[in-house]
C-alpha cells in the first residue's frame, strides 16, 4: 500500500534517469577499502541516528507519524534495548512527490543513520533501493507492498509489512471460491499498481482464471478521465473488478461508479487493504463515503489482538489530534520497525559491531557544483546490521516479527470485509496456511495446513444491490449487438439443423434443444443466427469452429461433435446428443442349411461335450461295476452299456439305475450339466432357425482398414480426418458422399460398379439413412468411436458452463426425449446384422461347468481306487491258494512256494463282485480263529 504520486509515469521516467545520472555515477571500477578519514564512533555510541521517510500528510502518513514517534520515546526509555543510547529520529516528508522524495532521501543519507524507516511509496522504493545499496543502509518500509521489492536486486530493502503477493492469491481465492472466471483490473498506473496486478494474473492463472481486461489509470487521473475509463469497462462482459489503488484517491473511483449505476445489483467489486486503511483512519463513517461502498468486498491486513497491542492502540488514541483522530494497521507496522530496527541494533553492538561510515571513492564533488557527493558514506556494518535485522524474532503489536528465506513476513493473513450500512462485517480470514476459513488464523496455526478446495469456506455476503444471491460475474457486452450464433447450413440430414425462410431462420433438433436449453437461463440472451455455408453442400464443420475461435462468430450451433482438437480452440457444452462412428455396409439375407442343427455350438465346444459324455459314462461304468450287476456282463455287452448311459443322459432316458454313492454323486452332477447344456443348444438353435440371418463380407472397421477398397464418407464431416490421420487410411480410398443418393447408390453399385464397400458416418446420421432405405442396408462391426454433439463457444465464455447445466436440467426432466422424438422418430429396424459366429456357444461360456463336472468324477475315482487298494490288501487270492506242500525224494524235507501277486490279479480282484469279496474276508476270519480255538482245546 502507498500513496499517490501526483507526476505522471513518464515525466517519473525521466526523473529517475535524470536522478540516476547525477546521484548514481558509476566511476571506473577500482579496489576499494576503507579511507583513512573515516569516523568510528565506540561500541555503545551516545546517540545514533535513524531515519524516516513517508509523506507525513496522507492517510498512511497521518498514521504512522504518531506510532513512529511513540516507538522512538518508548525505547529510549527502555533500559533493556540500547542502554545508555539514545535513538534520533530524522523525519523527511516526501510530498507525494517522486522527485521530491528522491531527493528527500538523498539528504536523509547525509545524515549517517544507521537504518531508515520507510519509504511509503513503492515506486520511491524502487529508486532509493539503490542508493541504499551503495551506502549499506537497510530500508525498513512498513507501507511499500509492491512484491517485486523483494527481488535479489534490492538486498537492503526490508519490507515489515505484507507482500502484495500474499494479497493478489487472496483475491484469487475468493474469485475461485465464487466460481467466476474473469475479472477487470482497475489500478494505479506506477510500481505499486503495475506489481500487484502482474501477480493477481499469475495467482489466477493457477485457478484457471484470468484477468481479462486491465484498465490502468494515471495517479492524478481526474473524475472525467476515471468516467470515460469505467464507461469503456462497463461494456465488457466481466462484472467482477479488482480496484488496486491508493487510499487518498480511491473514493473518487466509487464515486464515478456510483454515478454510472455500476454498484447496482449484478456488479461486484473487490478493493484491495487501500479501502480499510482508509475507513479505519476515520475518526466516524461518513454517511455519504459509506453510499458508494454498499456491498464491496475488501482486504485488511490480519493483525491478532494481543495484550500490547491493545495497550499501544490505548496510547496513540489518546495522543490523537484533529488529524489523527484513528489508525489503520499501517501504524501497527510502522511501531514494529522502529522497535525492529533498535532491536537488531542492540544485538549488532553487542556482537562487537561498530557505527562508522566511511567515504566513497567514487563519489565527489564536482567543481562549482552545489551538491555535497562527499557527505554521502557507506555505513561500513550495514552488511552485518542487515542479517541481523533478518533473522529477529519478537512478537509485536502487528503479530510475530520473523522473516522467511524470501524476506517476506512469516504468517501472512488478511481478514475478508463485507462493507454495508454503516461500517463493515468481516465474513471470514485468508491465511497463507489454510486460506479461505471462518476461523481466525491463530487457530489454524495449530492445525495441518489444508487449502482443499472443499474446506474453503466464508459467510454470507450482502453484495451490491442489496442481494445475498452471488452474482454470476459477467454479462453479455453492453455494445448492442446480439450473440451471433452460426449455424451450418446443411444439404443432408436437414432434420438436425437446417435454414428456415421464417424467424428465427434456422429450424431443427439442434436448434430447438439450444432454443430450449436458453429459456432455462435466469436472464436473457440475445441472439442472432447465422447460416454457415452455401447451401450446395454442407460446410466443413473444422473451418465452422476455426471461425468461432477468431471472433467472426461468438458461438456455433448444430451437429458439432466434439473432438480433441477442437476443444483446443473453442469450449463445447455438456453434450446433448450421444454419437460415434460406424460402418454401414450392404447385407444379403442367409439362407438355411441342412446342417443348420450344428450351429449353436462352436467346433471346439461340440468336441468337447462328447468327450465328457464318454467320460462320465465311463467313471459311472467303474464307480458301479463291482456292486451293479446292470453295469455287468461280457465285454461287449459292458462296452455297450457304456456308450448308451453315456449319451442316453442328454435326454435323461438312461435305463441302468445307480446304487453307489460316488456313482450318484458324478451321474447327479452331470445332469445338471446336461441340463444347461440342452437348453443352451435349444434356446440358440431356434434363434437360427427363427431369426433372419444377414450377412455381409465387410466385418467391421478392421475389415477396411485391411482392405483397398474404396470408403464413403459424408461431406464436410470430421470423420474425413479421422480415417486418414487415426487409421491411417489412404485418401485416394475415401469417397465424399453429398446428398442421400449418393449414400444409396454408392452402395447399391459396390466397389466393382463404382460405388464404394462400406459408408464409415456417425451414428444419428446413420439412424436415419437406414430408416429411409427401409433397412436395406445394416452396420457391420461395432460403433469405434465414442463422443458427443455439443455448442461451441469461444474459450473461457461463462455462457458455455450456463447452458451445460441447463442441458442437464433438460436431460433430467425429460424434455430432451421429447424434442428427440418430435424431430428423429423413424421406423426402427435392427441397426447391426445378426453374425452368425456372434450367436454360437463356445467352449468359454461353460467351461466352468465342464470343470466342475471333471473335478467330481476325478475326486470319485480317487476314493473309488483307495477303497479298493484297502481291500486288496486285506485279500490276495492268489497267495492264499498258491500255497503247495511239495516232497522232494532226495531229502524227504516239505518245501511251501509262494506266489507273488500281479497286475492281472488285481485286475480280476477290481472285476469281482463286492458280495462275492466281502464273503471271502469273512470266510477268512472265520479260518483264521478256528486254529486258535483248536489249540486251546488241546491244552
Amino acid at each position: 500500500m502507498e500513496d499517490l504520486l501526483i507526476s505522471r509515469p513518464g515525466h517519473m521516467v525521466m526523473k529517475r534517469t535524470l536522478l540516476l545520472l547525477i546521484f548514481l555515477m558509476r566511476m571506473p571500477i577500482s579496489v576499494m577499502g576503507r579511507t583513512g578519514n573515516a569516523s568510528v564512533s565506540s561500541s555503545r555510541p551516545h546517540v545514533v541516528n535513524l531515519g524516516a521517510l513517508f509523506t507525513l500528510d496522507s492517510v498512511i502518513g497521518r498514521s504512522a507519524r504518531p506510532a513512529i514517534m511513540a516507538a522512538i520515546n518508548d525505547v529510549n526509555s527502555d533500559s533493556t534495548v540500547l542502554p545508555e543510547t539514545k535513538v534520533n529520529l530524522i523525519l523527511r516528508d516526501t510530498n507525494c512527490s517522486g522527485f521530491v522524495g528522491t531527493i528527500e532521501a538523498l539528504q536523509l543519507m547525509e545524515e549517517d543513520v544507521f537504518a531508515a524507516i520507510g519509504p511509503q511509496s513503492s515506486g520511491i522504493a524502487h529508486v532509493i533501493s539503490h542508493v541504499a545499496n551503495e551506502l549499506h543502509v537497510p530500508l525498513l518500509s512498513f507501507a511499500a507492498t509492491d512484491p517485486t521489492l523483494t527481488a535479489m536486486q534490492y538486498p537492503y530493502f526490508v519490507r515489515t509489512t505484507q507482500s502484495d503477493y500474499f494479497q493478489m492469491n487472496a483475491i484469487a481465492d475468493l474469485v475461485e471460491y465464487y466460481g467466476w472466471r474473469e475479472v477487470i483490473a482497475i489500478y494505479v498506473d506506477d510500481n505499486y499498481g503495475r506489481g500487484g496486478i502482474s501477480v493477481l494474473g499469475d495467482a489466477l492463472a493457477r485457478k484457471r482464471a484470468k484477468i481479462s481486461y486491465k484498465a490502468p489509470f494515471t495517479p492524478d487521473a481526474s473524475k472525467s478521465a476515471i468516467n470515460d475509463l469505467l464507461v469503456r469497462v462497463n461494456l465488457m462482459e466481466s462484472r467482477v473488478y479488482v480496484v488496486h489503488v491508493n487510499p487518498d484517491s480511491g473514493l473518487k473511483m466509487f464515486s464515478v461508479a456510483k454515478s454510472l449505476g455500476m454498484m447496482s445489483g449484478g456488479y461486484v467489486w473487490i478493493a484491495t487493504d487501500w479501502l480499510p486503511s482508509l475507513l479505519d483512519s476515520s475518526a466516524a463513517a461518513d454517511p455519504n463515503t459509506m453510499n458508494l461502498l454498499q456491498g464491496v468486498i475488501a482486504l485488511r491486513h490480519h493483525t491478532p489482538d494481543n495484550d500490547l497491542q491493545k495497550s499501544f492502540m490505548s496510547r496513540l488514541n489518546s495522543l490523537k489530534d484533529k488529524d489523527s483522530a484513528r489508525f489503520n494497521s499501517y501504524a501497527l507496522y510502522a511501531y514494529d520497525s522502529v522497535w525492529l530496527a533498535a532491536r537488531a541494533l542492540d544485538v549488532y553492538l553487542k556482537e562487537g559491531g561498530n557505527i562508522s561510515f566511511s567515504n566513497d571513492p567514487r563519489l565527489h564533488d564536482s567543481s562549482g557544483s552545489t551538491l555535497h557527493f562527499s557527505s554521502l558514506r557507506i555505513f561500513d556494518g550495514g552488511q552485518q546490521l542487515l542479517q541481523t535485522i533478518l533473522r529477529m524474532n519478537f512478537t509485536g503489536v502487528s503479530g510475530q516479527i520473523q522473516f522467511d528465506p524470501d524476506k517476506n513476513l512469516v504468517h501472512p493473513a488478511y481478514d475478508v470485509l463485507n462493507i454495508g450500512g454503516s461500517g463493515s462485517r468481516r465474513i471470514g480470514y485468508w491465511s497463507n496456511h489454510s486460506h479461505l476459513s471462518i476461523d481466525s488464523p491463530e487457530i489454524l496455526y495449530t492445525r495441518p495446513p489444508n487449502t482443499s478446495t472443499i474446506n474453503q469456506k466464508l459467510y454470507s455476503v450482502i453484495w451490491p444491490g442489496e442481494t445475498t444471491a452471488i452474482p454470476r460475474g459477467w454479462v453479455f457486452p453492453n455494445n448492442g449487438r446480439p450473440l451471433r450464433i452460426a449455424v451450418p447450413n446443411r444439404v443432408i440430414y436437414k432434420e438436425f439443423v437446417a435454414k428456415d425462410n421464417g424467424p428465427p431462420g434456422a429450424r431443427g433438433y439442434c436448434i430447438d434443444v439450444f432454443e430450449a436449453a436458453l429459456n432455462l437461463l435466469p436472464y436473457p440472451v440475445p441472439h442472432t443466427y447465422m447460416l454457415y455455408g452455401d447451401g450446395k453442400r454442407n460446410p466443413v464443420y473444422n473451418n465452422l469452429v476455426d471461425a468461432v475461435s477468431v471472433d467472426k462468430f461468438d458461438a456455433a450451433v448444430g451437429d458439432i461433435t466434439i473432438v480433441t482438437n477442437r476443444t483446443k480452440i473453442v469450449d463445447f457444452t455438456q453434450p446433448y446428443m450421444e454419437s460415434g462412428l460406424v460402418v454401414v455396409a450392404p447385407v444379403k439375407e442367409l439362407k438355411s442349411s441342412p446342417w443348420s442343427f450344428l450351429k449353436p455350438f462352436t467346433a471346439k465346444m461340440w468336441c468337447v461335450t462328447g468327450i465328457f459324455f464318454l467320460f462320465v459314462g465311463a467313471v459311472v461304468w467303474i464307480l458301479e461295476h463291482r456292486i451293479n450287476h446292470e453295469f455287468r456282463g461280457p465285454p461287449s455287452q459292458q462296452l455297450m452299456t457304456i456308450f448308451w448311459f453315456s449319451f442316453s443322459t442328454m435326454f435323461f432316458s438312461h435305463r441302468e439305475n445307480t446304487v453307489g454313492t460316488l456313482g450318484r454323486m458324478v451321474l447327479i452332477i452331470w445332469l445338471f450339466v446336461v441340463l444347461i447344456i440342452n437348453s443352451s443348444y435349444t434356446a440358440s438353435l431356434t434363434s437360427i432357425l427363427t431369426v433372419q440371418q444377414l450377412t455381409s463380407r465387410i466385418g467391421g472397421i478392421d475389415t477396411l482398414i485391411s482392405s483397398s477398397e474404396p470408403i464413403g464418407v459424408q461431406d464436410g464431416s470430421f470423420s474425413w480426418n479421422y480415417l486418414i490421420e487415426e487409421l491411417n487410411i489412404a485418401e485416394s480410398r475415401l469417397v465424399k458422399l453429398k446428398n442421400l443418393d449418393d449414400y444409396y447408390s454408392a452402395l447399391k453399385k459396390g466397389p466393382r460398379g463404382g460405388g464404394v464397400a462400406a459408408i464409415v458416418d456417425e451414428l444419428p446420421y446413420i439412424e436415419l439413412f437406414l430408416s429411409s432405405t427401409n433397412c436395406e442396408f445394416r452396420t457391420v462391426g461395432t460403433e469405434f468411436t465414442k463422443s458427443g454433439w455439443g455448442f461451441a463457444f469461444q474459450r473461457d465464455s461463462p455462457l458455455a458452463v450456463d447452458l451445460s447445466t441447463a442441458i442437464l436440467r433438460l436431460s433430467e426432466s425429460g424434455d430432451l426425449q421429447k424434442i428427440h422424438n418430435k424431430w428423429l422418430t423413424r421406423n426402427e429396424c435392427t441397426m447391426q446384422i445378426n453374425q452368425v459366429d456372434s450367436t454360437q456357444l463356445s467352449l468359454s461360456s461353460f467351461w466352468g461347468l465342464f470343470l466342475i463336472c471333471g473335478i467330481a468324477c476325478f475326486v470319485a475315482l480317487i476314493l473309488f481306487f483307495c477303497r479298493i487298494l484297502c481291500q486288496y490288501r486285506k485279500f490276495s487270492p492268489k497267495a492264499e491258494e498258491g500255497d503247495i506242500e511239495d516232497i522232494e525224494p532226495a531229502t524227504a524235507r516239505p518245501r511251501r512256494t509262494i506266489q507273488t501277486p500281479s497286475f492281472k490279479d488285481l485286475i480280476d480282484f477290481v472285476d469281482r463282485k463286492e458280495d462275492e469279496i466281502k464273503e471271502i474276508l469273512r470266510q477268512k476270519r472265520s479260518d483264521r480263529k478256528r486254529p486258535a480255538n483248536h489249540s486251546s482245546d488241546e491244552e
